[in-house]
């Protein structure tokens, strides 16, 4: 199953409209969606004048691509020298960013492999360890890309569940609720009875959220497994 946009295909084909035809600027458009990303209407723009209406419709399995087509769209970035817009254009890549990532990975010399879209970065187990000035980065990024948790976890090098529980807890309590604590709270048999059930409190709620993810995670695996 496709992730599904933040934005409704009668959005998506509005703003392009407006776009195209000067009703509306760039800011304008973006005030209306709540974006700051001008990229993404341009984007969308383009793609909407290849495919019409049917770059917006939503796609029921995720889309897959072979080593030697990364190897071939990013051969083609570096040495005719196109750029991201209009390679995405031109072969129906689902983001600059997804390409974008297949750039970095090649010039890092790592290995661009068929993409199975089964398991991938929804069941990582490595958490890789990140400063709370990045977390922060990372949180700005995926919400500003339509919270595609997905592929901010694969061009940050973390985990599904790490950006998800981020956005999450940025959501719910802003940027207070990544700052890391550890070294600065008294401990349980320091704190008055009403300190320590507010903090079993937080425990239980933290232990049902984590609960429901690895629903929500499972579920998805499974239905790739149907596909």
């Amino acid at each position: 199953m496709s992730r599904k946009s933040r934005y409704s295909i009668e959005q998506r084909v509005q703003a392009c409209e407006d776009y195209r035809n000067g009703t509306h600027s760039l800011e304008e458009i973006c005030t209306a969606l709540g974006t700051t990303r001008k990229k993404t209407i341009i984007e969308w723009s383009k793609k909407y004048d290849k495919y019409g209406i049917l770059a917006f419709q939503e796609k029921l399995n995720n889309k897959s691509y072979t080593k030697d087509f990364k190897l071939q769209v990013v051969e083609e970035y570096i040495t005719e020298q196109s750029s991201l817009e209009e390679l995405i254009i031109k072969y129906d890549i689902s983001s600059t960013t997804q390409l974008r990532n297949w750039i970095l990975m090649y010039n890092a010399n790592r290995e661009l492999k068929d993409y199975n879209p089964k398991r991938e970065v929804y069941m990582a187990e490595a958490r890789r360890k990140t400063t709370i000035e990045e977390s922060k980065r990372i949180v700005e990024y995926c919400i500003d890309h339509e919270r595609n948790y997905k592929d901010t976890a694969s061009l940050y090098n973390v985990s599904y569940s790490q950006v998800y529980s981020w956005v999450k807890k940025y959501e719910a309590n802003g940027n207070d609720a990544l700052t890391d604590k550890r070294g600065h709270r008294k401990t349980d048999d320091e704190v008055d009875e009403l300190e320590r059930l507010r903090r079993e409190n937080l425990r239980l709620k933290r232990q049902l959220e984590e609960k429901d993810m690895l629903t929500e995670l499972l579920k998805k695996v499974r239905e790739f497994e149907r596909m």
